[in-house]
């Protein structure tokens, strides 16, 4: 991932990459929050991987069934950085799905009922635009219910959910 700074007290001490971009060396739960320097934290997934739709949709719902919506999240936005720029609006979408996922299991009932609105709305927005039913064996209609069916959940019960069980399934009922 890079080198980490050696002074964390001094405010122009930054973590960087191995490029020299800023980036926070901090180990990471499987929710995507940063633990302490030092701690047992879960593997990060490697930015700006550039993947198949097929490949990309795998991962994701490995992580997703694995209880890390936060790393998918990053599959989704490296799909959306690096594809198809007709396809882009559909990654944007499904990162925030994820990001939503992670904000309802994190507590953020807010924060997480919004981003899992808007994106259902996105993927909706972008498949009737498209014109494409079921985009790389995704299943957008099916998605934006689970989407608005957790953040109803969440307004009403105000509690952190299991992001393992809420865990959509990308492609539909299996």
């Amino acid at each position: 991932m890079g080198s980490t700074s050696p002074e964390r007290g001094q405010a122009a001490a930054r973590d960087r990459d191995a490029e020299g971009r800023a980036r926070n060396a901090r180990p990471r739960d499987g929710l995507g929050r940063p633990l302490p320097y030092g701690a047992d934290g879960v593997a990060r997934q490697p930015e700006g991987v550039v993947r198949t739709p097929a490949q990309t949709v795998a991962e994701a719902q490995e992580l997703l069934d694995a209880g890390k919506p936060f790393h998918a999240h990053e599959v989704f936005e490296d799909a959306w950085k690096s594809g198809p720029e007709d396809e882009r609006a559909l990654w944007r979408g499904l990162a925030q799905l994820a990001v939503g996922l992670t904000h309802a299991a994190r507590g953020n009932v807010t924060g997480g009922a919004r981003l899992l609105r808007r994106g259902a709305g996105a993927v909706e927005e972008w498949a009737a635009r498209a014109g494409v039913e079921r985009p790389h064996g995704l299943d957008p209609a099916a998605l934006a219910v689970w989407a608005r069916e957790l953040a109803d959940d969440v307004e009403r019960d105000g509690r952190p959910v299991d992001a393992r069980e809420r865990a959509p399934r990308l492609r539909g009922a299996a």
